[in-house]
């Protein structure tokens, strides 16, 4: 049974119906682990591969050879659907590229912004029964489109020290051509530090277990990270017109990622949530991952009960989901209103599972409530932001003053000094080439 409250926009903790993950103190582990990555190196890398999966390596990465088979081995039809993804994923995030400006505020002043690329990024990949094909295309091919010159892909190996085909397919339709056999906390300290090897990187995406999670806040500072990823979230909101078996299904297909996986069904009227829960069982029957679904939903899920739409969009703010369906006439004209989603999906006809895979928008989104100030990965990801300034002496003599009494107020004597000292140049002519300088 989906436990139901009801909002009337006051208080909003009820909402808030998120899990706590068990929070495991794997801090000293993570901290060895990196102690031998950086002293040891490679020899440090191929112990841990085989104490942690298994696999007793030759060789960390993976070769060409190995890439082309795996390639060649993925059945076509599947092949032909990842193309169609990569194609939508390239043609969305190609239009996020960003080019950098110049600008000229007055006579003599110069101001822009460069878009610099990152010089390397590295893409982890996790193992296990989360090796998705649709993350390594999402993650990698904005790092292209940005113009990233070294793209590293991590990923465990398997006891026999292979990759699954489909992933090594999504990495070369991604264009990706560094990938190492390597997981956990280690690969994380490699990407960051360096070994023989793996040259460090500018910066580490991707999600993981808690050793990861552990290990990317540790080198947060030394190298760039995206975010830490929770648990999978959806709101639905729909009223009296959807159809409950579409949104019974909708709210299923993010319980069956994770048993802490939230779920919230955000309505008007309890019969309508009755009619939900009942399609909801009806589902269950053919589910093959029934246990993980169930546990999520009696768990983790919320119905909340809204008087009106007001209210309804005022909850989804509040509780700021990962993704967020929107199952009612006139869904597009409520855009404006909600503030805090990581990913939209507007109509009946727009399932979340067509943002997973092929639609084209990034489906790495902000978790955990972090969508009242984070967004989706991007292009923006891959790339960093230098300001360009150039003043003419007779426009620094024109702005002097205004410099000189803010450095004044702060009390930095060197700043207004370096300023005073140009104004009186200007001011006595006493400058080579002063005459016609501005023009």
């Amino acid at each position: 049974m989906i436990r139901i409250v009801r909002y009337n926009g006051g208080r909003a903790d009820a909402l808030l119906n998120r899990a706590e993950e068990e929070k495991r103190d794997v801090s000293a582990a993570v901290a060895e682990i990196f102690s031998q990555v950086k002293t040891r190196g490679d020899e440090a890398l191929f112990e841990y591969c085989e104490k942690f999966d298994g696999a007793r390596l030759e060789n960390l990465l993976v070769t060409e050879r190995e890439i082309e088979a795996a390639f060649e081995s993925v059945e076509p039809e599947l092949l032909r659907t990842m193309e169609l993804a990569a194609r939508n994923i390239e043609r969305f995030h190609l239009q996020q590229k960003r080019s950098g400006f110049v600008d000229t505020p007055s006579q003599g002043v110069v101001v822009g912004q460069r878009v610099l690329p990152l010089k390397s990024v590295g893409l982890y990949v996790p193992g296990g029964t989360a090796r998705y094909p649709s993350s390594v295309l999402m993650d990698a091919i904005p790092a292209r489109i940005a113009g990233v010159e070294n793209i590293v892909m991590t990923t465990p190996p398997d006891r026999t020290g292979g990759v699954p085909a489909v992933i090594l397919a999504a990495a070369k339709l991604a264009g990706v051509r560094t990938i190492v056999k390597l997981g956990g906390a280690q690969a994380v300290a490699a990407l960051a530090y360096g070994t023989e090897t793996i040259e460090p990187v500018c910066k580490i995406t991707g999600p993981g277990n808690a050793f990861v999670a552990a290990a990317k806040k540790i080198v947060s500072g030394d190298v760039g990270i995206d975010m830490i990823a929770g648990p999978s979230e959806v709101c639905v909101v729909a009223d009296e017109t959807a159809d409950p078996a579409m949104v019974a299904i909708d709210l299923m297909a993010q319980a069956e990622h994770d048993p802490l996986a939230s779920c919230y069904l955000v309505t008007f009227d309890e019969g309508y949530a009755d009619k939900v829960e009942a399609a909801i069982e009806g589902h269950m029957k053919a589910s093959t991952r029934a246990e993980i679904t169930t546990a999520s939903l009696a768990d983790q899920g919320l119905v909340v009960i809204c008087d009106s739409m007001e209210q309804a969009i005022q909850s989804v703010n509040v509780i700021a989901p990962e993704h967020l369906e929107l199952h009612f006439d006139g869904a597009f004209e409520q855009l404006g209103a909600i503030r805090n989603a990581g990913a939209i999906f507007v109509g009946e006809w727009t399932p979340e599972a067509v943002g997973d895979y092929v639609a084209g928008p990034n489906h790495t989104l902000p978790t955990g409530g972090t969508a009242r100030y984070a967004s989706p990965l991007s292009t923006d990801e891959f790339v960093k932001h230098s300001s360009v300034i150039q003043y003419s002496a007779k426009s620094l003599a024109n702005d002097a003053d205004a410099v000189i009494a803010i450095a004044r107020h702060e009390g930095l004597w060197a700043h207004a000094r370096s300023v005073e000292l140009r104004k009186a140049l200007v001011e006595t002519g006493d400058i080579y080439g002063l005459d016609g300088a501005d023009e």
